[in-house]
């Protein structure tokens, strides 16, 4: 078992482990990066850092690239766009997922849902531009609007895929009735959930139903929005930083869980590794069919990250964690009213 990675060597180290997506024939590496945060909800970034990011994420072998059409409002698909450009000759060793299916307006958390065929032609359209691209490899809904029957949404994605627009259909926040009738329409390749050593909501059934079905398991949020790292200052957050506003983060509460964080990061410590590196580690070896992205806009973070796949958890330490976050232990919703919409339970 490897001991304290120092980030500063990873090129000396073996290459990023990678993992099968369905219906996608590129190996992807075991851990994406998710580049919401490179255009919202995390405060202000800097194109010209992420863009240095994106690079060295695919200069260490870091192959899957989430975004959505709602992140910073096309400017995150444009963003990875001009990464796509410029590495255009490795096109094909990369696998691109973006998002429709929540329109926002600028400057607003708040959203609506829309998961019309109209409307998903014309998103599709307008992410295959802002990318660059011919064909998104993984589409996701990004959110169930139930005026919209699932089988009519199904057709019209189906309809992408015979057109060559994009790959794999993907669900996000679905639940494992939706999964099912989805998945006997057309062949589902991925659901993404808010899945983390905090968040584990899935393992009751949507994990177990993935895996019957031979769907991955997309992770997002795997290091609990930052929190679970124990870098985290939460009296020092920008006022456009939504993690304001996450009840987990709210007084009783969030002294709650900072008593977690605390033996969390004693245990981490004791091991030789991060928090982050942890985190990502207990999902990979709890689940061959899972993916975690883990966002960052910090390179020494990504570095630090990519490392995870090289840590083997034994089955004793992989029981620890799950008993020092059962979910009975965690205090607060993960996300406040308005982060609830279109997300099936």
């Amino acid at each position: 078992m490897p001991n304290n990675i120092d980030s500063n060597t990873v090129n000396n180290l073996t290459p990023i482990a990678q993992r099968t997506l369905n219906q996608i024939n590129t190996p992807i590496s075991a851990i994406g990066l998710g580049c919401m945060g490179m255009s919202e909800f995390y405060g202000d970034s800097d194109d010209a850092q992420s863009l240095a990011l994106l690079d060295k994420a695919i200069e260490i072998g870091i192959n899957f690239f989430d975004t959505a059409d709602t992140y910073g409002l096309g400017h995150n698909e444009t963003l990875l766009g001009q990464c796509l450009a410029k590495h255009h000759t490795q096109r094909d060793k990369l696998v691109i997922a973006t998002k429709f299916g929540i329109v926002r307006e600028q400057g607003k958390y708040e959203r609506r849902l829309d998961n019309s065929p109209a409307y998903i032609e014309t998103a599709c359209n307008a992410s295959l531009k802002r990318l660059g691209v011919e064909c998104i490899d993984l589409y996701y809904c990004h959110r169930r609007d139930h005026d919209t029957p699932l089988e009519v949404m199904m057709d019209a994605l189906a309809k992408l895929v015979k057109q060559g627009k994009i790959k794999g259909i993907g669900l996000s926040e679905v639940s494992s009735d939706t999964l099912r009738q989805a998945h006997a329409i057309h062949p589902i390749t991925a659901v993404q959930s808010e899945y983390s050593l905090w968040s584990r909501t899935p393992e009751s059934d949507l994990l177990p139903t993935c895996r019957e079905l031979g769907v991955n398991f997309v992770a997002y949020s795997p290091l609990g929005r930052a929190f679970l790292t124990g870098k985290l200052d939460t009296n020092d957050l920008p006022d456009n930083d939504f993690r304001q506003h996450l009840p987990r983060l709210q007084g009783e509460q969030l002294n709650q869980n900072q008593q977690l964080i605390a033996k969390f990061s004693q245990l981490a410590s004791q091991w030789g590794y991060s928090n982050a590196q942890l985190c990502l580690a207990w999902i990979l070896g709890k689940y061959p069919h899972v993916i975690p992205i883990a966002g960052t806009r910090q390179q020494k973070y990504l570095l630090e990250n990519a490392n995870a796949t090289a840590i083997e958890l034994t089955p004793t330490q992989i029981s620890q964690l799950d008993d020092l976050f059962n979910p009975e232990k965690v205090a607060g919703q993960r996300y406040p009213d308005a982060g609830w919409v279109g997300i099936e339970k």
